[in-house]
């Protein structure tokens, strides 16, 4: 029986995307234990786990910010004696967690982020658009380097328990109609839809009184441009701030379908087996990010030679218009909703 380290700090789609791997592992190796190690307001994600599935929450935004802060910590960590240690991560943080289980003698093993194949596929002269090997099966992959069981098995956070739906009600009320999820935001500027465009997508999807529309973000800037769209129209609702991340969950799981950006709600609909309608700019399913089961055809991108310029769309546009997603029409998007949802789209499509 081996005590198994399993880290992953952030950001919160990589951590979302490391459930339906560590929830494999943990079930084709009953006889180990697995701990997770990743930031504490993520926690709640890995609900519902196997029996041999544990969490320890670190703040590197607080306690674990400073090098001593993280000393400390990794110091107290170490002394749970973990028999293996598996960097789903490496980043500096890990490096150092990782390197005092090295001291002691643990066997450590590391993700291979395929940099240079990254640096390839996004390069502007001689680029190689070819998809890379996903990043849930790199995941894979370090569990089975450390020679550990493991075969694909997660279906959804709620498999073995159904979703608490009681305190989601008074503010999404019974279920009427299609329900349509809007996650309009990124954390980086490449990975966004115009705004405006966005809202022209809400505005057509409300023409159809049975549909109801979710929006979801951010507090703050997010939250005041979603309360605006929900006071403007009918049959949408703003849920921002409304509920924690597992009524959040909850929530996802009883849409038809969500429509976001290269984002972590696209990996939380994935967790819940909701399916996702996708629209991507700088950065491109072949960056081995895709939705976790989500089917390959349910994406909004346009065909430009520039594309991909980033693997995580925090670069700046070098053509200075970020056409790959203001050349997107609104009705492209809003003909491939009706198309998922089986409704005729009732205007014509300019290509």
């Amino acid at each position: 029986m081996a005590k198994i380290l399993v880290i992953r700090l952030s950001a919160i789609g990589d951590v979302a995307m490391t459930v339906p791997v560590i929830y494999s592992a943990a079930r084709s190796n009953p006889q180990d234990t697995f701990t997770v190690l990743t930031q504490a307001f993520l926690m709640p994600i890995f609900m519902n786990r196997p029996a041999n599935v544990n969490v320890i929450g670190i703040n590197t935004k607080a306690s674990e910010k400073t090098l001593r802060g993280l000393l400390k910590f990794a110091s107290a960590l170490v002394k749970y004696d973990f028999d293996i240690v598996l960097d789903l991560h490496d980043v500096i943080r890990s490096m150092i967690v990782r390197t005092l289980f090295r001291i002691k003698g643990k066997p450590v093993y590391v993700l291979d982020k395929a940099r240079k194949e990254r640096a390839r596929l996004t390069d502007q002269k001689n680029k190689d658009l070819r998809p890379l090997r996903p990043v849930i099966e790199r995941y894979a992959d370090v569990f089975r380097s450390a020679g550990l069981n493991y075969v694909e098995s997660f279906t959804s956070l709620y498999e073995s328990k159904p979703a608490d739906l009681s305190r989601m009600e008074s503010i999404a009320g019974v279920k009427n109609g299609k329900w349509i999820g809007i996650a309009p935001f990124a954390k980086h500027q490449g990975k966004i839809y115009p705004i405006e465009s966005m809202e022209q997508v809400v505005a057509g999807l409300v023409e159809r009184e049975d549909i109801t529309v979710f929006l979801f973000g951010a507090k703050g800037y997010e939250e005041a441009v979603l309360e605006d769209w929900a006071y403007q129209y009918p049959r949408v609702k703003n849920v921002v701030g409304r509920y924690a991340l597992n009524d959040e969950l909850a929530l996802i799981s009883q849409l038809d379908l969500l429509v976001c950006m290269d984002s972590a709600n696209m990996h939380f609909a994935s967790l819940v087996g909701t399916r996702v309608l996708s629209i991507w700019g700088a950065t491109h399913p072949y960056t081995g990010f895709y939705g976790y089961r989500q089917q390959k055809e349910d994406t909004v991108q346009l065909d430009l030679s520039c594309r991909p310029c980033s693997i995580f769309g925090d670069k700046s546009c070098f053509r200075g218009d970020w056409a790959c997603m203001a050349s997107m029409k609104p009705e492209t998007i809003l003909s491939k909703i009706y198309s998922i949802l089986g409704i005729e789209y009732p205007y014509k499509v300019e290509k």
